[in-house]
């Protein structure tokens, strides 16, 4: 097991917050040292894909700590370099359109300004139904972004949802040692 520092925050996208669950204990697993972080609607919405305080509970059941859940809880992570790496998973349009216009006012955005204010890497798991429309924009402009990195992904309902991205879980890991050595896990399209 690794001594990397991993912050890991989950957005809003509530149908993929199982599998974000799941690549958060294989981060868990190679990493050891796990910080969970979740946006306030992930904290506060109880949807029909469970209880916001189940996914919290077992978010701490995982990292063995908290969850930052607040802008309070998250500023420190800059000034006190807390992480070596941030990952956002899953990362919603909102916050992709909010990271790339340099807007923090969310627990994971404000979290991503204090660590990217280090130079250390954030890693972007994209799950946005409009990733080839209105969020196509700011997926490049944070592509061409210093430190920022994705976890490859692919449309994932081509015919249903034509406009559709979301990242390939099982390479949230793979992603993070990419990201940890400067470089982009390629490649970043996947097929369907």
């Amino acid at each position: 097991m690794d001594t990397t520092k991993v912050g890991f925050a989950f957005c809003g996208s509530f149908c993929t917050l199982s599998m974000a669950m799941a690549a958060l204990e294989k981060v868990k697993a190679r990493f050891g040292d796990v910080t969970p972080i979740v946006s306030e609607h992930t904290a506060a919405f109880d949807t029909r894909f469970g209880p916001a305080h189940e996914f919290m509970r077992e978010m701490e059941r995982i990292c063995d700590r908290r969850v930052i859940d607040t802008l309070v809880k998250a500023e420190p992570i800059g000034p006190k370099k807390l992480l070596d790496v941030l990952v956002i998973c899953p990362c919603t349009g909102n916050t992709l359109a909010k990271l790339a216009g340099g807007i923090t006012d969310t627990t994971v955005t404000l979290a991503a300004k204090a660590h990217l204010r280090n130079g250390r890497p954030v890693v972007i798991c994209p799950a946005t139904n409009d990733g080839l429309a209105a969020s196509a924009k700011n997926i490049g402009q944070l592509l061409d972004k210093k430190h920022v990195y994705f976890v490859p992904f692919r449309q994932d309902d081509p015919q249903g949802k034509p406009t559709s991205l979301v990242g390939e879980f099982s390479l949230v890991v793979p992603a993070i040692e990419a990201a940890l050595e400067g470089r982009q896990l390629q490649p970043l399209l996947l097929g369907s």
